[in-house]
């Protein structure tokens, strides 16, 4: 089943719009393009990380997902955006939070990675590093999109905040990730957000966190988690898939499903997760109304939505 990749675009309850199949195409279409962009690489012999790390740069230049490009209003009427990525092989990993300005926060996390001794940068020390690394501040107008303002609108002011699954919201989902093995073996998990509608006082989520919204290592898994962020930290739910396949010795369906529907829904939390094994093997459980996803390998391609 080598190489294979999987990716997710958030869960939650499903859009009214969604019926709308104009609408779920684009949707469709752009999970699909991620996929194609990180198989094609696969296939071209690139590293797993280099797949995870072009199929969300695919999902975070769209408008449709809360992360890059598509990333919500803080109360402050700007953007922050968190993102993670980490190679199973080696276990380096690269996460930032709180960044505003790059186009694609999951390349900068890859930057970390690979060019700092550090795992998690933040805040504007982060973007200084950034700045020393030669990257390009956009204006907040190409963060800019009318749905994702009027969000924010209704909630200016309010103190209160949303997030893109929330039964209080049914327009649009949000964090986007990637989870891949390639011919070698080596597996990578990366994940990118754009927080939740007018956040404040530097809330961060799951995604930038490794352990809990990302997590990677060929001897196990690699995942990357959506949802309620909160209790994905407090499940540490990232690391609990991997934990139960290396002590649990249960393989990466059994160990992803109890993650999601028992450790998670135990304890309040709602979302999903997409994780794939060093065989190729690829699982993508919800305890939600739907998750954006898709998967593909030499034998199946798919994309879908509840």
């Amino acid at each position: 089943m080598k190489p294979s990749i999987a990716v997710h675009g958030g869960s939650g309850t499903l859009p009214s719009s969604i019926t709308d199949a104009k609408i779920r195409i684009m949707y469709l279409n752009a999970l699909q393009e991620a996929l194609d962009e990180g198989f094609n690489s696969l296939k071209s012999n690139a590293s797993a990380l280099e797949a995870v790390t072009k199929a969300v740069c695919i999902l975070e230049d769209s408008e449709l997902f809360n992360a890059g490009k598509g990333s919500v209003f803080t109360s402050k009427g700007d953007h922050e955006m968190d993102a993670s990525l980490m190679d199973g092989k080696t276990l380096q990993a690269g996460a930032v939070a709180g960044i505003k300005g790059i186009r694609n926060p999951i390349l900068f996390a890859k930057d970390i990675l690979h060019n700092s001794d550090f795992v998690f940068l933040a805040g504007v020390e982060a973007i200084e590093f950034a700045r020393q690394r030669g990257y390009k501040f956009l204006p907040q107008s190409y963060f800019y999109n009318q749905h994702r303002y009027d969000q924010w609108q209704e909630l200016k002011g309010t103190g209160e905040v949303k997030l893109d699954h929330s039964h209080k919201d049914e327009s649009t989902f949000g964090t986007v990730g990637a989870v891949a093995v390639d011919n070698d073996g080596n597996i990578a998990a990366a994940t990118s957000t754009g927080g939740m509608t007018n956040k404040s006082w530097g809330r961060i989520g799951d995604s930038p966190l490794i352990g809990a919204g990302t997590y990677a290592n060929n001897k196990t898994c690699a995942v990357s988690c959506t949802g309620y962020g909160e209790y994905f930290i407090r499940g540490v739910i990232a690391y609990d898939v991997s934990c139960r396949m290396e002590y649990g010795g249960v393989n990466l369906e059994l160990a992803a499903e109890n993650s999601v529907n028992n450790r998670l829904k135990n304890i309040g939390g709602e979302g999903g997760l997409i994780a794939v094994d060093a065989k190729g093997n690829i699982s993508m459980p919800f305890n939600t109304e739907g998750m954006y996803r898709g998967m593909k390998n030499d034998r199946t391609s798919f994309t879908k939505i509840a």
